[in-house]
Parts: C-alpha cells; sequence; structure tokens
C-alpha cells in the first residue's frame, strides 16, 4: 500500500488551534469562475413551486 504518489499533509499553524491541509495533488488553489448561485435556487415558473414557497423563502426559523 505504499505509493510513491503526492499526498496532502497536515501542517501545525502557529498560535492556532486548528491545523491546516496542504493543496491536495493536481488541483487548483482558486475557485471555480462559474456563478452557481444562480442554478441554487429554483425558479417559480418551473412548475415544480407550491403555495407556501415563496413564503417560506422569506422567513427564517428561529434558529437563525
Amino acid at each position: 500500500m505504499s505509493e510513491d504518489k503526492p499526498r496532502q499533509r497536515v501542517e501545525r499553524v502557529p498560535g492556532s488551534r486548528r491545523a491546516r491541509l496542504t493543496p491536495a495533488p493536481d488541483t487548483v488553489a482558486e475557485p471555480s469562475a462559474v456563478d452557481d448561485s444562480d442554478e441554487a435556487a429554483p425558479a417559480a415558473s418551473d412548475g415544480l413551486s407550491g403555495p407556501n414557497d415563496e413564503r417560506m423563502l422569506r422567513e427564517k426559523p428561529p434558529h437563525y
């Protein structure tokens, strides 16, 4: 099981309680340029919306 592929390492961060992972091999550090916010919001004209969808999207639950 010992392969010679590069792996992520856990690095200590001085003065911090949390560690940091090194970048994974064959990945890019910058986020993608695609805006996913349009895909996440359901459209009201798609025929899948119900009578309470608009109100549910406006209101926040009490634990927020």
